[in-house]
């Protein structure tokens, strides 16, 4: 598919691997909707970017909310080509609690929990909601809008990337609930790629490591630099940029489909 001139909604669009999607799309002459939380910086993104973006509020977890911010991409842009999912959170704690000494003003957070107490249910359900229910959510809504196109010269009429992450293979200490949500994604990327086969569809997964997220950028420099150290090469975080750069390559390569595409500079997560 030609980046030129389509259409792109990209979840997650205002920070992070979204905005670098976001603006690596419009850079090539695309047209994109930003969609994100009302307190990401997603308005602020589409104004920089110009008559090129539009920035469409809603949580990718709420029906309503995204079936409406794809009916408002339909109206300003005429339909859509392109949906690239990035929207997502992270969450850490173990399965079990492991302190065996635990101060009692010191109850919050997975790291003051008693040793043998479980992990509460809600953290887990909600990264799960998020990172894969909320994918799957975007996935069926655009889809429909996508159907509707003329195909090209290939049959084409769509393309759907999603995020995953190395952690959905590499999970380590405390990611329980964020590999699941990331694994579950890989596991649906081949039979959505089938399903919408007959429709034009392509979908893939990209499947990050160690990235320059606004949540990695909060660490201490020495910390970043210590992450980088651990891949193979090269040894740096990779930058939204990069995965941006092989965002677009999917688009553009109608022959990528059903695969999920590690990008981590050869690194292999150990347990902790």
């Amino acid at each position: 598919m030609d980046i030129q001139n389509t259409v792109a909604v990209v979840t997650g669009g205002g920070s992070g691997l979204g905005e670098g999607t976001s603006r690596a799309l419009t850079a090539r002459g695309s047209k994109v909707a930003i969609l994100d939380l009302g307190r990401s910086r997603g308005a602020e993104l589409a104004h920089e970017l110009g008559e090129s973006a539009r920035f469409l509020e809603a949580d990718v977890t709420d029906e309503d909310q995204t079936a409406a911010a794809i009916d408002k991409t339909v109206a300003a842009f005429g339909t859509i080509h392109a949906l690239i999912n990035c929207a997502g959170i992270a969450t850490a704690g173990r399965t079990l609690g492991k302190r065996r000494n635990v101060s009692p003003d010191r109850t919050e957070g997975d790291m003051f929990r008693p040793q043998g107490t479980p992990l509460a249910l809600g953290p887990f359900r909600r990264t799960i909601e998020v990172n894969l229910i909320g994918t799957f959510n975007t996935i069926r809504l655009a889809a429909a809008q996508m159907a509707k196109n003329e195909p090209t010269a290939d049959g084409e009429r769509g393309v759907i990337i999603n995020t995953a992450s190395v952690a959905a293979f590499d999970g380590q200490i405390g990611q329980a609930a964020y590999s699941a949500s990331k694994g579950g994604v890989v596991g649906m990327t081949l039979p959505i790629a089938r399903d919408l086969a007959r429709d034009g569809i392509r979908c893939c997964t990209i499947a990050p490591g160690i990235f320059e997220t606004p949540m990695l950028m909060d660490l201490p420099e020495v910390a970043r630099q210590s992450l980088g150290a651990s891949i193979p090469f090269p040894q740096r975080l990779g930058t939204p940029a990069e995965y941006a750069a092989l965002a677009c390559h999917i688009v553009e390569n109608v022959m990528l489909n059903g695969e999920t595409i590690r990008l981590d500079g050869a690194i292999r997560m150990a347990p902790q």
